[in-house]
């Protein structure tokens, strides 16, 4: 038979277990369009008008590669200087330790996923954790993305990838591989497209309607 001491503690467990706080599902906005279509400019808007918060893929891939002892950096470094895709899994887990790290529950993920492998991982790993609420697409033509890309790096940016030859590979890659996955999101009525060759404030203004009817 069981003491009393042993049952009341056996309850205790059993109602905190019980009555344990269950984090929200985080809310996601994915954020895609080519290299130079405006992605961040958008982002840095919604991020001050809507309190989301911005997770570039990029962003967070080119700090691991800077961070000392990442056991990542040198593989991320070549994928980025080939314009290739990082494996899903080192993009996820970037993410998702972003977010967990987070007092938000607002994020908009914004160049991520690229490719049919970065869709599944996602989906593998953050389906039971995210609610995806919609894709921004800023759609540009090739000729636009490179013009503005080549003007960011003669300006500065830092970036390896602001280059001609980077950049070619980039939107090919885009253009295979990421393409499908907005496809795949508009057959489930999940994409809101933009003209990105427009003036920034006119394509803010077509934005902004999407999150105002968001109600985050």
């Amino acid at each position: 038979m069981l003491s009393a001491a042993v049952l009341v503690n056996g309850l205790r467990r059993l109602f905190s277990s019980v009555m344990a706080p269950v984090r929200e599902r985080f809310n996601v906005v994915f954020v895609l369009g080519g290299p130079g279509a405006g992605k961040g400019t958008q982002c840095a808007r919604i991020v001050e008008k809507y309190g989301f918060v911005h997770l570039s893929a990029g962003d967070l891939l080119r700090a691991e590669r800077q961070r000392e002892g990442s056991q990542y950096g040198d593989l991320i470094n070549k994928h980025i200087k080939d314009g290739s895709i990082v494996p899903v899994a080192i993009t996820c887990a970037l993410l998702e330790k972003a977010m967990e790290q987070s007092s938000s529950n607002k994020f908009l993920v914004d160049g991520f996923p690229r490719n049919k492998d970065n869709l599944d991982g996602w989906e593998k790993a953050m389906n039971d954790k995210v609610d995806i609420k919609f894709v921004l697409f800023f759609d540009c033509p090739r000729e636009v993305c490179i013009e503005r890309c080549l003007s960011r790096g003669a300006a500065g940016s830092g970036r390896a990838d602001d280059n001609i030859q980077s950049l070619e590979k980039r939107l090919d890659t885009y253009n295979s591989s990421t393409m499908p996955i907005i496809e795949y999101y508009d057959n489930k009525d999940l994409v809101k497209k933009f003209d990105a060759s427009r003036p920034i404030n006119e394509i803010f203004a077509d934005v902004s309607k999407a999150f105002d009817e968001l109600n985050l």
